[in-house]
């Protein structure tokens, strides 16, 4: 009898220490997972700070409230980014990973909406929320509440809403986003840029653009917002 139990033990403890070590090797996955992205959010973070001090041009103030394109992501000089392209004396509050839904990063509370007062806060002649791209994941309520909360914050200042362009890598997410935010644009009674049909050179992750790409999808952006401003279609 006492040869049975000994063996027993032996294998209860040893069941034990294994479920042990697979509890502290899953509690550092989950550590090591959690402290890249807090790296990575300090790093988006400061980038944002760091391209929100990037002024350009001269005339009306134009605020762009958006994503990692907005803050120029990947490129060397972010002062490049695509807004810099724009009419105006343009500031930026770009958030890399953000989005309209307020899950659409990992980072906190820096969704467009979260984003908005702040940037707003010096008034603006216009607003261009831009961004969709990271809200491919999202659901259709998560990004209504979004664009509902972002539209409020907007609402004193003439407001144009611009959609994502078909990158590569999130392509076969991009229409369900761009013919949600067209809708919702239109319950706002706010403009509506949609980008799909560009065709745009983008970086090896096939998810942000190249400096030419970041070039073509501002004068894309700066020419549809004109055409918006003369009855053009």
């Amino acid at each position: 009898m006492l040869s049975r139990v000994v063996p027993l033990r032996r294998r209860a403890v040893l069941m034990t220490a294994t479920a042990l070590v697979v509890a502290l090797v899953a509690t550092g996955v989950v550590a090591a997972r959690a402290s890249a992205h807090q790296s990575r959010c300090e790093r988006f973070a400061a980038a944002s700070v760091k391209r929100a001090a990037m002024v350009t041009g001269s005339g009306e103030r134009v605020v762009v409230v958006g994503d990692s394109w907005s803050a120029g992501l990947g490129l060397d000089k972010p002062v490049q980014s695509w807004p810099s392209r724009l009419p105006g004396r343009v500031h930026v509050a770009g958030f890399s990973g953000s989005g309209f839904s307020a899950k659409a990063s990992p980072c906190g509370r820096v969704s467009f909406a979260d984003r908005a007062p702040a940037a707003l806060r010096g008034g603006a002649d216009l607003v261009i929320v831009e961004g969709g791209l990271n809200d491919y994941d999202r659901t259709q309520a998560e990004i209504e509440a979004g664009f509902a909360r972002v539209m409020r914050a907007a609402a004193p200042y003439r407001t144009v809403v611009v959609g994502p362009a078909t990158a590569p890598a999130r392509a076969a997410r991009v229409p369900r986003v761009d013919r949600l935010l067209a809708r919702l644009a239109r319950q706002y009674a706010v403009p509506y840029v949609s980008m799909v049909d560009l065709e745009l050179p983008y970086l090896d992750d096939r998810l942000h653009l190249t400096p030419a790409g970041h070039r073509a999808f501002g004068d894309a952006v700066s020419e549809r917002i004109a055409g918006l401003s003369s009855g053009a279609s």
